[in-house]
């Protein structure tokens, strides 16, 4: 091996930055008082992110702590999966020895695939467990490791990190909570195009408060200056050679050092590839030799391997390396076990220099080197570059079964993106393979689903590929590249040959279209069942039996989807499919549930939720506290929805699941909501948008954030939020715990907007598609909104037609609907309640029984609300004025707290009107208090106000000009004017708003004007 070098051509002194400098050093001050600390330098190549981070480490070292780095390696597309996270925990593990093997104590087996020197790698998980439990673990071990010293974890080149390296680093950032660690990273910000994978990992670092971006700018004249004096060991440069370089290096650090080396010896260089050589092309042949050989070794070269691949004697190749080294093209690697280049832009234009056939020869020398002795490389590195040298050689027959070796090793490893890269790979390579290459490519599946080829059959064996392919999609979130595959095979297979696998197929066919928006997924479902009826049992079988009575759950439930879903489970506890029988529990729990059978159906939700903790199922994990904290919701148990909710939070953030994490949020925000914990509620929104990964909990937060921005009173909001929600659940799936809800936050929007026809189509849209079980929840709600609507507009001329006719509809809708637990009972007490008061029926006794059924809920404003309507029905009767007092005094306390300004007004409305002052439920009273009412709200004038009143009862210009003794001309300025004020189009809306809002006084009994239906 090469020893120490002569540097000399190195600038010696650090120029500049004392600002970045300083934020590393405050960095590591934080990390030893105990606070994780993520720093990522970013800056063009050459600018000195690779001399910051070593002046960095350097006082790390001198300040105790324990140093560890590696750097991201780039052996082409397909990357090195972990390859910088595998060398951090080598170093460690040579540094600290026996205290790293007892903190792996018990888990050494899963914890080899990110360290093979831990021993044999064993208990294979099921894809999705393994690779949350792998990311736990490796945080729980850095943890453990950082209780007694400080570590500082360096990771070098970023912008070559494979997709698994950037979510495992993306969990530490998230989960490390008390360590004494600081992770420094670098990459190369010109490298980052708008579509480079590190863009949304970069811009998820922004949302963590533990992790700070420094970039890197290039020097100015006066450092330029200092450190072509520190390079020439002068004081003082000379001027004209200072200006030329600042002119042609810009500033970057690299290219400053080069042009004072060249300027120096041999003149500038014209082109930035021919200075980036001149180093290169001074050495001696045999130097050049090597150095042309390691540029096709990768970012970093073991000095045995590079031994092996340039067949020199070993004395002339120390000799060659020694001139390499001494030139600053080659540098001693971190570990020193080989050599890297000095810097990337040189290996990439030496690369870039080769002859096509000679890139070809070097890359076969490397793979026959690699085949003939292993050993040559770290074992958790050789399958993926052995693959890389053979595809880059293009020697098909030997590059095809490389490609799947390495693709197999990185599923095992659990980085699903890195298979799946190599995996299209494969597919290529299948193209332009013979015959007997296909047919002697091994199987790659081992998931418990899916029935792999065994024999010699090449069809098979290519449906093996793509079914795997579909699995890796999935796994690493490329769904749609996931359908086309699926796709591709079904075009392909022969499905009486093979109903197993089409029926596989099929299922997944179903989910993909269902994930990606582009339909419901029925016909392939049903498709999956003919298949495999009247077959064996399998777990492909259970599996799409439990994918049916999942589809069911939340598109028709009915008998058969219990029957579905009990089947579901006896099948896959027959033929051993865990996973599957989890799953199909917690759909069977779930529909138990809704099906009256409540405290079973949550017991077994629950008993499931702790099983899939317990065995570490993240494919189930995914699920199970989102459908037990949603089911919680359903039936009102709005606080122990919170509690399982946050449960749910803890365990999703503890295995690193960020889409369930943002549907927790989802429905820990619906029951805030429900508690009047509405400021708690905006920050589970917040959280929702920044986590979700798919449109769904995305259009969930909408749909929340717009029935929050009615009940304040923005309906500008309500309105774009709809649109959102719309936009996110689409229209080719379209599922009644997603339609109702909308349709009810369209139908109260519309209301809002003073356009009640609206409002009812809406409704009979809802009603003509029906509300199948399991929407309780969602229906009552939307019903009684609808009564509501139905009563404020109640003798609006334009809304007579067909009114009675809707009315009936919802009272048969409401008549089906069960009260089986208590918030269901009270949601139809209510819609009993608002019937009668669309019917001009209001009976103050139906509102009692409203107002006691909500009092024992934890539902503060859907109990204000009532309250508020019991007050007016008691003072439209003549009832107890002192009992409507403190029904609207409650009632206005608990708006005023919750912000509910349309409440709010509607309540201080009716209590000025009834000469009623407000005060807290039994205190006081505070005095007689009129407030301004709506009409003076929207600036209307008396004469304006009666001009209303009379377009409210459907009048012409000329009828208003009779009644109010004014010509037509001026009653027509009149209209225009209440038109402007109000907002509003036209006479139907002015005349709706009127009558919703009571902006005229109303013949007969006191009315407020309606709040939004919460």
């Amino acid at each position: 091996m090469l020893g120490a070098v002569d540097s000399a051509r190195v600038s010696p002194v650090f120029v500049g930055r004392g600002d970045e400098s300083a934020a590393l050093a405050d960095a590591l001050a934080r990390a030893a008082a105990g606070g994780p600390q993520a720093v990522v330098v970013a800056g063009e190549a050459g600018v000195g992110k690779t001399r910051l981070l070593e002046e960095f480490l350097s006082a790390a070292r001198a300040a105790g702590a324990v140093v560890a780095v590696g750097g991201c390696v780039e052996i082409g597309a397909e990357g090195l999966p972990f390859a910088p996270v595998s060398t951090v925990l080598r170093s460690l593990h040579r540094q600290l020895g026996e205290e790293l093997t007892a903190a792996a104590a018990g888990q050494e087996g899963e914890l080899a695939r990110l360290l093979p020197e831990l021993g044999e790698t064993t208990r294979e998980w099921h894809e999705e467990d393994g690779r949350a439990r792998l990311f736990e673990l490796t945080a729980r071990l850095l943890e453990s490791l950082s209780a007694r010293r400080t570590l500082v974890l360096a990771v070098e080149d970023l912008h070559w990190a494979d997709r698994s390296t950037r979510e495992l680093l993306a969990y530490l950032f998230r989960s490390l909570d008390r360590a004494r660690l600081v992770i420094a990273a670098t990459y190369r910000s010109d490298d980052i195009h708008r579509r480079h994978p590190l863009r949304p990992f970069l811009a998820e670092l922004d949302r963590l408060r533990t992790v700070r971006r420094i970039e890197l700018p290039r020097l100015s004249r006066d450092e330029v200056r200092a450190q072509m004096a520190g390079i020439q060991g002068v004081e003082a440069p000379d001027h004209d050679l200072t200006e030329q370089v600042f002119e042609r290096s810009e500033g970057n650090p690299f290219f400053v050092e080069e042009l004072t080396v060249s300027g120096s010896a041999c003149g500038i260089s014209e082109s930035l590839r021919d200075l980036l050589l001149v180093r290169v092309e001074a050495l001696p042949e045999t130097a050049q030799q090597v150095v042309r050989t390691a540029a096709e070794g990768g970012s970093t070269v073991e000095h045995a391997l590079l031994a092996a691949v340039v067949r020199l004697p070993e004395d002339e190749l120390i000799a060659a390396l020694r001139d390499a080294v001494g030139a600053n093209v080659l540098a001693p690697a971190q570990d020193g076990d080989g050599y890297r280049f000095r810097h990337a832009l040189v290996r990439e234009a030496v690369s870039e220099d080769l002859l096509p056939g000679e890139r070809a020869a070097l890359n076969r020398r490397y793979a026959e080197a690699l085949e003939a002795d292993p050993s040559l490389v770290r074992t958790d590195e050789r399958a993926a570059r052995l693959a890389s040298h053979w595809y880059a050689a293009r020697d098909v027959p030997r590059a095809l079964p490389a490609a799947l070796d390495a693709a197999v090793a990185a599923r095992r490893r659990y980085a699903y993106a890195e298979q799946l890269r190599l995996l299209d790979r494969v597919l290529e390579l299948w193209e332009d393979a013979d015959a007997a290459t296909r047919r002697a490519l091994p199987s790659p599946r081992h998931a418990e689903v899916y029935p792999s080829c065994d024999g010699d059959d090449e069809s098979l064996r290519h449906l093996d590929l793509l079914a795997e392919t579909v699995t890796a999609a999935q796994l690493s979130g490329e769904r749609k590249r996931a359908l086309a595959v699926v796709r591709r095979a079904l075009r392909t297979l022969d499905e009486r040959r093979e109903p197993l696998r089409a029926a596989w197929f099929w299922t997944q066919r179903s989910r993909l279209v269902q994930s990606t928006g582009q339909g419901d997924g029925r016909e392939e479902l049903a498709r999956a069942r003919e298949l495999v009826r009247g077959l064996p049992p399998s777990p492909v079988h259970a599996d799409v039996l439990a994918a049916a009575a999942g589809w069911g759950a939340v598109h028709e439930v009915g008998p058969e989807t219990f029957s579905t879903a009990r089947r579901a489970v006896e099948l896959a506890s027959v033929v051993g499919a865990g996973s599957i029988e989890l799953h199909a529990r917690l759909t069977l729990g779930n529909l138990r549930v809704f099906a009256g059978d409540v405290d079973a159906g949550l017991a077994e939700m629950a008993e499931v939720a702790r099983c899939v903790v317990d065995r570490g199922e993240v494919g189930v994990m995914g699920r199970c506290h989102v459908n037990l904290s949603s089911a919680l919701e359903g039936v009102g148990r709005s606080e122990q929805a919170v509690e399982t909710a946050e449960e749910g939070l803890r365990v999703a953030h503890r295995f690193g699941l960020r889409d369930t994490r943002a549907w927790l949020q989802s429905n820990k925000a619906e029951s805030l909501v429900a508690l009047g914990r509405w400021e708690e509620a905006d920050a589970a929104l917040a959280a929702v948008r920044r986590l979700a990964c798919s449109p769904r909990p995305r259009g969930s937060a909408a749909l929340k954030s717009a029935h929050l921005a009615l009940r304040r009173g923005d309906t500008d909001r309500a309105v774009r939020e709809l649109a959102e929600a719309w936009r996110h659940h689409g229209t080719h799936d379209p599922q009644p715990q997603y339609t109702v809800p909308l349709a009810r936050l369209e139908l109260e929007v519309e209301a809002a907007r003073g356009r009640p026809m609206e409002a009812r189509r809406v409704l009979e849209e809802a009603l003509d598609r029906g509300f199948p079980l399991a929407v309780e929840r969602y229906a009552w709600p939307l019903l009684c909104s609808a009564l509501a609507v139905e009563a404020d507009v109640r003798g609006l001329p334009a809304a007579a037609p067909g009114r009675e006719e809707v009315l009936e509809r919802i009272r048969e809708a409401a008549r089906a609907l069960p009260r089986l637990v208590p918030v269901w009972a009270a949601y139809g007490l209510l819609a009993d309640a608002e019937l009668l008061r669309a019917r001009g029926d209001d009976d103050p006794d139906r509102w009692a029984e409203a107002v006691a059924a909500f009092e024992e809920l934890p539902r503060p404003f859907r109990l204000a609300l009532v309250r508020h309507r019991r007050a007016e029905s008691l003072l439209d009767a003549g009832g107890d004025r002192d009992e409507a007092a403190e029904l609207l005094a409650g009632a206005h306390g608990t708006a005023v707290r919750l912000g509910a300004a349309p409440l709010r007004a509607s309540i201080e409305h009716l209590a000025g009107r009834a000469r009623i002052p407000l005060r807290p439920p039994g205190g006081p009273r505070t005095g007689p208090r009129t407030p301004a009412g709506p009409a003076e709200a929207f600036g209307l004038t008396p004469r304006e106000r009666d001009v209303l009143g009379l377009v409210a009862a459907g009048h012409s210009n000329r009828r208003i000009a009779e009644e109010l003794f004014i010509s037509p001309k001026t009653a027509g300025v009149h209209v225009s004017n209440i038109l402007a004020k109000l907002g509003v189009s036209g006479r139907g809306e002015a005349a709706a708003m009127a009558h919703r809002l009571r902006l005229v006084e109303p013949d007969g009994p006191i009315r407020p004007a309606p709040a939004v239906a919460g």
